[in-house]
């Protein structure tokens, strides 16, 4: 049974409401920004909050905070505003609202210079712009499966529950291997910021754990 917290609630309710306002914004050319002019086109909130390529002009360096705001159709919302309310709650009792917004956002943020520096050093992805919460999401899920490892979970549309870390080891495994394999036609997803976001939670609590403070 998922349960709301604060600031859960609060990050369901931001993604939802722009999510909105990116369906309902006119479509703008973004096309110049990969220096295609009319061959891609977004709405104008997606055009402003995106984390762009930082090889273009259109790269601002608040896209780093803002994309993870934004998303790209239902399917990528609803997944990861799902995982957010199936591991963030637990979470957030256990540390407390300032702690885990704080850790929520480092993820996100951590996630965003993580795909930037792999894709300037590695050139493995040459799309023109990343949205989306998953690298916060990732970086909540790892930690849920660190700190609750032996937590039983229930996943949807499975009869048998398995224990968090599990759960975590199998889709970080996923992350991994996708972040580093050729890219298949069609696979659009910033596997690289998804493990940018368990990169840094990793760091994170092994320096709270260092600190007393995990």
């Amino acid at each position: 049974m998922f349960r709301l917290t604060p600031v859960v609630k609060n990050l369901l309710i931001i993604n939802v409401v722009i999510f909105i306002l990116q369906a309902i914004s006119p479509q703008v050319d973004v096309g110049y920004c990969i220096g295609y002019p009319n061959l891609l086109s977004d709405d104008l909130l997606t055009s402003f909050i995106a984390l762009f390529n930082v090889r273009t002009d259109c790269f601002k360096p608040f896209q780093l905070f803002t994309y993870m705001f934004a998303h790209d159709g239902f399917g990528h919302i609803f997944g990861n505003m799902l995982f957010l309310l199936a591991f963030g709650p637990t979470l957030e009792e256990y540390w407390g609202q300032r702690k885990f917004l704080f850790f929520y956002m480092a993820a996100g943020l951590g996630a965003a210079i993580f795909y930037v520096l792999m894709t300037i050093f590695l050139g493995t992805d040459s799309y023109p712009y990343m949205l989306g919460a998953s690298g916060a999401v990732y970086g909540v899920m790892t930690a849920f499966g660190i700190i609750f490892a032996n937590m039983e979970m229930r996943l949807l549309f499975f009869p048998i529950s398995f224990k968090a870390k599990y759960v975590v080891l199998v889709l970080g495994s996923i992350t991994i291997i996708s972040s580093f394999r050729p890219r298949a036609a069609g696979d659009d997803v910033a596997h690289l910021a998804h493990l940018g976001g368990i990169v840094i939670a990793i760091v994170l609590l092994l320096f709270w754990r260092s600190q007393g403070r995990y």
